[in-house]
């Protein structure tokens, strides 16, 4: 019996034990840790005037002509929700979702030169994604500058600027942060 209730008290001790260190201990120092890099700690959220705008990770939404438009998303970039349709990339839905997007997009930007780029008319993965190409950005060019009255040359600016290297300058392609991008332009 009295070894019952020693063996009883050392699983008491190091339940205490473990929870304070695992519990609270680890936490606290993971936050800590993270607080080095605070930006990504807290969000990489975008400020502007001093009240919080976006986060440069989350993708949202422009309508109107004189915005950079972002991916489709099949969230329609919700940040509480995330995700795909899942629909095949040959499914009837699909292609006329696509379909319908390409014609969409030419009629709202019909000085635009070439093909509609693939990343305008397709959802990215996460359905949260901030980034599109160098080439639809380019793409919308037209449109955002008859919409504004600014010269291509000055938009073109913005669109460098706005954009971020591929990851380890290999990983991917280079992208443009449509939020930091439109931001730049009303700040103009």
């Amino acid at each position: 019996m009295m070894s019952f209730l020693r063996q009883s008290l050392a699983a008491v001790r190091i339940l205490l034990v473990m929870t304070v260190l695992l519990g609270i201990g680890y936490p606290l120092v993971v936050t800590l840790a993270a607080q080095a890099m605070p930006a990504q700690a807290n969000g990489s959220l975008i400020v502007a005037d001093g009240k919080v705008v976006g986060s440069s990770l989350i993708g949202q939404s422009f309508t109107g002509p004189q915005w950079f438009w972002s991916r489709p998303s099949a969230s329609d970039y919700a940040g509480t929700t995330s995700g795909g349709s899942n629909l095949s990339p040959v499914s009837s839905a699909q292609q006329d979702a696509r379909a319908a997007r390409e014609k969409a997009l030419i009629a709202a930007n019909p000085d635009a030169v070439g093909p509609v780029p693939e990343d305008a008319l397709t959802a990215s993965a996460s359905g949260l994604d901030p980034h599109i190409s160098l080439a639809y950005a380019r793409w919308q060019v037209p449109r955002v500058a008859a919409a504004r009255g600014i010269g291509a040359d000055e938009l073109e600016r913005l669109i460098a600027a706005a954009t971020e290297p591929a990851p380890l300058g290999y990983l991917g392609q280079d992208g443009v942060n449509v939020v930091r991008l439109n931001l730049a332009l009303e700040q103009r």
